[in-house]
């Protein structure tokens, strides 16, 4: 399985673990929730479900409403199929959820793992949000020291491209570093709202976590929906 059809399967699964879902609304939330997808196409969905469908982890059943399906075999089509996860694939999409290695922290990668953070553990998220963190420094460095050494050689054009670039995965970096910082002001202020109670799982769950920008440019802590994390269009992928 190629890394982008890897993705899709994740995204799917994500989706469906939230509702079944016919092909259509599929495509219609990868499209608009998880803009990382508004180029793929029917031709690349349907063969995913398909594949998903053949492994076990979703079902194939008709259309809720009778009178769609009625309505569509008077007309001579197909009912819409609804996608349902099962047991096993809402296993599969937990197992994925749990990985933090290499792949979690690159570009179109890490912006699928993102938007499913809400289902994510607090310590996996950390581990995510940090490996990101560390590959784009890597990168910034890299990007600093070619642009040192071929100033000199750019026309006035090429420069401010090569400037946009930087300044781009600078703003992802700062970004970072204030979802990392209200993870852990999160986790700290759960730990001390715990201290002498009754043990409490303080890994899971979307809360805590994430800031909130407010009118003037600070920003505070809320448990509401993540914020959509740059895209790696802009300029900020090699």
């Amino acid at each position: 399985m190629s890394r982008r059809s890897g993705i899709l399967e994740f995204a799917v699964l994500g989706l469906l673990r939230e509702a079944p879902m016919h092909g259509y609304e599929l495509r219609k939330r990868l499209n608009t929730s998880l803009g990382i997808f508004r180029a793929f196409s029917y031709g690349t969905l349907y063969p995913c479900l398909k594949t998903l469908v053949a492994n076990g982890r979703l079902i194939e059943e008709p259309g809720s409403a009778p009178e769609d399906a009625l309505a569509a075999s008077l007309a001579g089509r197909r009912a819409k199929i609804v996608y349902r996860l099962t047991a096993e694939g809402k296993e599969h999409f937990e197992e994925l959820l749990s990985h933090t290695g290499p792949d979690s922290w690159e570009d179109e990668h890490f912006a699928a793992r993102f938007a499913f953070f809400g289902q994510t553990e607090r310590e996996v998220r950390m581990r995510v949000l940090e490996g990101r963190r560390s590959r784009l420094e890597e990168r910034l460095e890299k990007m600093r020291a070619s642009l040192a050494r071929t100033r000199e050689r750019l026309d006035d054009y090429t420069l401010e491209l090569q400037r946009h670039g930087m300044e781009s995965v600078e703003r992802e970096v700062r970004w970072l570093n204030e979802l990392i910082e209200s993870e852990r002001a999160g986790r700290d202020q759960r730990q001390s709202a715990t201290d002498g109670s009754a043990q409490q799982d303080s890994t899971s769950g979307p809360s805590g976590g994430l800031p909130r920008h407010t009118g003037d440019g600070s920003t505070g802590s809320t448990s509401s929906r993540p914020a959509t994390p740059p895209d790696p269009s802009d300029g900020s992928v090699n």
